[in-house]
Parts: C-alpha cells; structure tokens; sequence
C-alpha cells in the first residue's frame, strides 16, 4: 500500500506562484502512475495533471496548460506541482493520487486559496 502526504497549500494572491509538494512512503516500487487532481468548494473533484514515475511523462488538463508544472524527485520520493499565474478558480482542495496495478491511493488534499 502507498501512503501520500501533501503539503506546501496556503493564501496565494492572483497571478502568484505556489508549489505543492507530495511525499510517497510505503511500496512506492508498485507505483504506475502519479497525478494532482482538486476540488474546489461544492464542485466534484478533477483532473490537473498525471506524471509517470519511469521516464517521467506528463499530462495536462487545459484547463491549467501553461501555468502549472508536474515534476518528481524519484530520490526523494516525492512528486511537486509548481502553479503559476494562479486565478481565484484555482481555489481549491488540491490532493495527490497514486496507481498501482491493484488500486489508487489518496493523500488528505492541502488547501490553495488564491485571493486579494
């Protein structure tokens, strides 16, 4: 089983920068697949952005194109979400996920607010 802690969430002004950070710990070798997803206030949760751990391969939602960066430190045991030219509709529960071949693994989100 894969455990996943996030961090680095907190009050961001619009057009600001913000980078979240996601610690893997458990059987991390089992891990396919890794991505961010977020779920803002009364909405259902989406995609932001899948990065495979081997060779390091990435997908984007349009939605964040652009202006949000996925990357990993396969050392560290760790997967971070760089977001850029942030808007108010980026506030949001933003939590990381990970795949194995036998199931999906969720951290406990980290909340990104983006206001003046």
């Amino acid at each position: 089983q894969v455990q996943l802690v996030e961090s680095g969430g907190g009050l961001v002004q619009p057009g600001g920068s913000l980078r979240l950070s996601c610690a893997a710990s458990g059987s991390i070798f089992s891990i396919l697949a890794m991505g961010w997803y977020r779920q803002a206030p009364g909405k259902q949760r989406q995609w932001v952005a899948t990065i495979m751990p081997t060779g390091g391969s990435t997908n984007y939602a349009d939605s964040v194109k652009g202006r949000f960066i996925i990357s990993r430190d396969n050392a560290k045991n760790t997967m971070y979400l760089q977001m850029n030219t942030l808007k108010p509709e980026g506030t949001a529960v933003y939590y990381c996920k990970s795949v194995t071949t036998t199931r999906s693994s969720w951290g406990q989100g980290t909340q990104v607010t983006v206001s003046s």
